[in-house]
């Protein structure tokens, strides 16, 4: 039974790691591309790459329509997460670096825990309150150190940034009960095409654009359709469905640290100290609000030895409980 379970739980954990690693390598190559493409038309260009890859594997492996019960949610998340976090994302790095955008985004997960306990019902402790406003801080402490050399247009990324990060709360709540109704390919083929139908006012900009795009710039938008979007978008609705969206949201503070390192060895571009100084405060928030208090020391053996029955002690053989596995 070991040998059956322990591969089971394996799954959501490596495919929350390959989310990890692809979404983080998506903001270099939002980075690179975004000299070549305009914000809408490059979410356009992905989406389509994305929603073509996913609609050959639904196609191969007949999945079908969603339920009805899940497109509710898949329609919040595709318009959301799909459509509006990705344009405005692409337009927020065009004002700050890719780490910075990955700091700035990734207050999303205070927000994921925020919107779970208030439409989701999960629980809502006073750390995580804190730890908001300490993610807060980290916040503003970028969007001043981004606009300490006089430069508006880098304070209006950090904005742009802040509302990818509320857009992508909002998608994983929506996405979260569809999960319960459909499967994860579907819920993210959908989505996706949901997304790439609301930014098909952008078509007339990107068959301008990739006509005169280089080719390298025109990779990392396919790039961006079949790696973060369809590959990491499936991964993450696989984990997702197997967990609550706070944990999995925990699971992209990561995220801003390996972006740093990829954008520093693709591009060359590292944040300020201060910079790097408000995004440890967004992490050390997210760190806080995910924090459990401590648990009681337990009582001495001789002590409890020394119990007399039906004093209220514990029953003789009543199991310990288990602490909550998955990602």
């Amino acid at each position: 039974m070991t040998h059956t379970t322990t591969p089971r739980r394996a799954l959501p954990v490596a495919a929350a790691v390959v989310t990890v690693v692809l979404w983080a390598s998506a903001f270099v190559a939002i980075r690179s591309a975004g000299d070549s493409y305009s914000p809408g038309a490059l979410a356009l260009g992905r989406l389509l790459s994305g929603a073509a890859v996913l609609g050959a594997i639904c196609a191969v492996r007949r999945e079908g329509w969603p339920p009805r019960e899940a497109w509710r949610g898949i329609l919040l998340s595709g318009v959301l997460w799909f459509g509006f976090y990705m344009v405005v994302l692409n337009w927020g790095e065009r004002q700050v670096d890719a780490g910075t955008a990955a700091l700035v985004v990734n207050v999303g997960p205070l927000l994921i825990a925020l919107l779970g306990a208030r439409l989701l019902g999960d629980p809502m402790p006073p750390r995580l309150l804190a730890g908001m406003a300490v993610s807060f801080a980290g916040a503003v402490t970028v969007g001043l150190s981004m606009s300490a050399g006089g430069g508006g247009s880098s304070l209006l990324g950090v904005v742009l940034c802040l509302l990818a990060a509320v857009a992508y709360a909002g998608g994983v709540v929506a996405q979260k009960p569809a999960l319960g109704a459909a499967s994860a390919l579907q819920v993210t083929a959908f989505g996706c095409l949901v997304g790439a139908v609301g930014c098909l006012p952008f078509a007339g900009q990107l068959l301008h654009e990739v006509s005169r795009a280089p080719l390298a710039a025109t990779l990392d938008m396919v790039y961006l359709g079949v790696f973060p979007t369809a590959l990491a978008f499936t991964t993450w609705a696989y984990a997702l469905a197997r967990t609550t969206a706070s944990r999995m949201g925990a699971t992209t503070y990561a995220v801003p640290a390996l972006v740093v390192l990829m954008s520093w060895l693709v591009l060359g571009e590292v944040p300020g100290m201060l910079t790097l100084a408000g995004g440890v405060l967004c992490l050390a928030g997210v760190a806080v609000s995910r924090s459990r208090p401590a648990r009681p020391a337990p009582r001495a053996a001789g002590r409890e030895d020394a119990r007399e029955p039906g004093t209220g002690g514990a029953a003789e053989g009543t199991p310990e409980p288990r602490s909550e596995s998955g990602v």
